[in-house]
């Protein structure tokens, strides 16, 4: 007997997954393919990154009932201190008394199995994991994928989850803007001495940001913060060859002892970065959500949350068509879809990689005009209040999955 749903997901990543708890909740039936089973992917040490939540990403996860799994597990971004080097001039974002955080760290291994308990038992998604489409076929009556396995799937709708090297997009013929930045992310763990007070901070180095994430303390008390730092591709080898003695003393350098003394408590991982931006994210029947349209610099920590952005859109747009009596693979649909995120999208990538650029440039005299420009933004209410509301996530037009709370359901802080 055929199981034809609504959506085809390929990709069962934090945003694949998220879409289809998300259009359970709507009544939007799926399967959900990955080459990857979910027992791999939550597996320690598999993926040591993490992520910062924003206030309208983590709306989404309370509107789909992750919250009471995840609340007691985020630490939230109490600030954001941005500095050219450690030297005077820095930017300190804190929201007000009733604004809440900034938004919350995760490590992705928590919102994995987080996203994995909820959908479990959800029957409007069905798993098939382990395995990887060998043929996607898209008519004008719906749409079908052959697995590896010899198991054919249909739907109404394709939707392409599968990241930066989405073979969905490829294979449908969208093209990308894309350049190499030629840096590579070092990602690890560190615990230090001192607490962070739920400071997140950006020190920008004319080599590659370095960035510490707040995460909650250890069982053992120990207080510790995630670390991005981004080096330059010529020198990656060399970094990834330091003993983590080495590596320690070369971070610890850069902090200037604002945690104190450091130790490493997690795997090194190391990520090239890129950036690619799809100019079209939908095709006949195909819709890309997440890295699979856009792939971004993690120097804003935006990354995950524009995948999310993508969900509640695409969420809202196929449940007010279905409501009408129209297919989630309607053209009008999906173009509706593509105009909503095409602006929001292009803005911050733009944005984030102006970002990059800017703090790129070496000498004194960049640095004394970047450090210029940072103390105007200090000195500054109503444009730090902007950065702010961009860091939450709450401007422009979002959709009210990002938007509101249930009524029924208690706020938890964000």
């Amino acid at each position: 007997m055929s199981d034809k749903r609504d959506l085809i997901i390929l990709g069962g990543g934090l945003v694949g997954m998220t879409l289809a708890l998300a259009a359970a909740r709507q009544g939007i039936s799926s399967h959900v393919v990955d080459k990857a089973r979910p027992e791999d992917l939550t597996a320690e040490g598999v993926d040591g990154r993490a992520s910062a939540i924003s206030t309208a990403s983590w709306n989404l996860f309370t509107n789909i009932g992750l919250a009471e799994r995840l609340a007691p597990l985020g630490c939230p971004i109490e600030a954001i201190a941005v500095t050219d080097g450690m030297k005077p001039g820095r930017i300190d974002f804190k929201p007000g008394a009733d604004d809440g955080s900034l938004g919350r760290m995760y490590a992705n291994r928590d919102i994995r199995l987080a996203l994995f308990e909820a959908a479990k038992d959800e029957p409007l998604i069905a798993w098939a994991s382990g395995v990887e489409p060998v043929e996607r076929q898209r008519g004008d009556h719906g749409v079908a994928v052959t697995l590896s396995d010899g198991r054919v799937l249909e739907a109404n709708l394709l939707v392409g989850a599968e990241g930066r090297q989405s073979p969905t997009r490829i294979e449908a013929g969208l093209k990308s803007a894309k350049w190499d930045y030629s840096h590579r992310a070092m990602v690890t763990a560190i615990s230090h001495e001192a607490p962070h007070e739920g400071v997140a901070w950006e020190i920008f180095f004319p080599t590659g940001p370095l960035a510490l994430l707040p995460l909650l303390d250890l069982p053992d008390g120990r207080h510790r913060s995630a670390v991005v730092w981004t080096v330059d591709e010529k020198d990656a080898k060399g970094v990834i060859a330091l003993t983590d003695a080495q590596f320690l003393s070369e971070i610890a350098a850069r902090m200037e002892g604002i945690f104190g003394e450091i130790a490493l408590i997690a795997p090194r991982m190391a990520y090239p970065l890129n950036f690619h931006h799809a100019g079209r994210i939908v095709e006949q029947r195909l819709a890309l959500v997440g890295d699979a349209a856009h792939g971004m610099h993690p120097i804003a920590g935006q990354g995950l949350n524009l995948g999310l952005r993508d969900v509640g859109c695409l969420v809202e747009v196929l449940a007010e068509a279905m409501r009408l009596g129209l297919e989630p693979g309607d053209a009008q649909v999906l173009a509706r879809y593509e105009r909503w995120r095409s602006l929001d999208s292009l803005s911050v990538m733009a944005a984030t990689d102006a970002l990059v650029r800017l703090f790129g440039v070496p000498g004194r005299l960049p640095s004394l005009i970047r450090r210029i420009g940072m103390g105007a933004v200090q000195r500054t209410g109503w444009l730090k209040r902007w950065f702010m509301d961009e860091a939450r996530g709450m401007s422009g037009d979002l959709p009210e999955l990002l938007r509101a709370w249930p009524a029924d359901l208690e706020r938890v802080p964000s």
